[in-house]
């Protein structure tokens, strides 16, 4: 059984759709994308520095258009016939474009309208996001508590994403908890799934009015709690409520198992989720999407699997 995933925030690098740009179609598909939502794709996917990418607006809407992208250059959805879709944070709205719960437009538009929303929430208060490597999961979530900051991202194979301000995640770097190897800063602009999100659901809430969602068309599994949703208007209540509550990867990787994944397949930027489901998924075969060198690797494992 295969599951199709999409990856979040911090997956981004410079250029990254430089590549895909050369496949017949997608610099049109971009461009009509671009003037829908009011955001030079194609200038952010291929010339723009880190910087620029980092900025939680441009980003999210980057990295929902690459994974909606790189999975069409797949084939058709119907013959790729992912058991499941899920996707990390913002990775979210991917899959949900993938089960048909949003248009592709529509799932650019929501994408658009988080981003700014969160950006917004971010710019009041001087905050960010550090990953833990290592450590005992009830250990290291105990010592977050204590420093103030939240376990935002539950990641399973012994990562756990702390957020805070800026002076709550420097106070970890110099006190890490017990285990725990590494602490490593991401690249992005907000303590994103905490509280300091709340301004952006209440925005988000009434954006998402605009929409009409479909119930899904292949089992999608959320965030929130790693469980199922069959309801297309349940999924985007969902969207918007995990902007400000943790991400439970750990929990859908769990839910995986038990539908009885045999492959894992992460669409472009892969590369974060395919490393934490070879960790935490021993036996189940993974592909990151980077470039589309990878398509025919790709299409052998969905022949395979799927």
């Amino acid at each position: 059984m295969l599951v199709l995933v999409a990856p979040g925030q911090g997956a981004q690098t410079p250029g990254f759709l430089t590549p895909w740009l050369d496949l017949p179609g997608v610099e049109d598909r971009l461009r009509a994308w671009s003037d829908a939502i009011g955001l030079d794709l194609v200038h952010y996917g291929t010339n723009a520095d880190a910087d620029e990418i980092r900025d939680t607006a441009i980003a999210q809407p980057l990295l929902v258009a690459a994974g909606i992208l790189s999975g069409a250059a797949l084939g058709d959805i119907a013959t790729v016939a992912p058991g499941a879709v899920a996707g990390h944070s913002v990775g979210e709205i991917t899959a949900a474009a993938f089960a048909g719960v949003l248009d592709d437009t529509a799932a650019l538009t929501l994408v658009r309208k988080r981003g700014l929303a969160m950006a917004e929430a971010a710019a009041i208060t001087r905050t960010g996001m550090s990953a833990l490597l290592g450590g005992d999961p009830e250990v290291s979530v105990a010592h977050l508590e204590k420093l103030g900051l939240t376990p935002a991202n539950i990641n399973g194979a012994g990562q756990i994403v702390a957020a805070g301000t800026l002076e709550q995640l420097a106070a970890l770097d110099e006190d890490k908890p017990e285990g725990v190897r590494k602490v490593v800063a991401l690249k992005v602009a907000g303590a994103f799934h905490t509280h300091h999100m709340g301004p952006a659901v209440d925005r988000l809430a009434e954006a998402a009015k605009e929409f009409a969602p479909l119930d899904p068309k292949f089992t999608y599994v959320s965030n929130k709690d790693g469980q199922t949703v069959a309801s297309g208007a349940e999924i985007v209540d969902r969207l918007v409520g995990q902007v400000a509550n943790p991400v439970r990867w750990d929990l859908c990787m769990e839910t995986f198992k038990e539908l009885g994944v045999t492959a894992l397949l992460e669409v472009c930027p892969g590369g974060t989720l395919t490393g934490l489901a070879k960790r935490a998924l021993p036996g189940v075969k993974t592909l990151a999407l980077k470039t589309p060198d990878d398509l025919d690797a790709a299409r052998e494992l969905i022949a395979e699997h799927s």
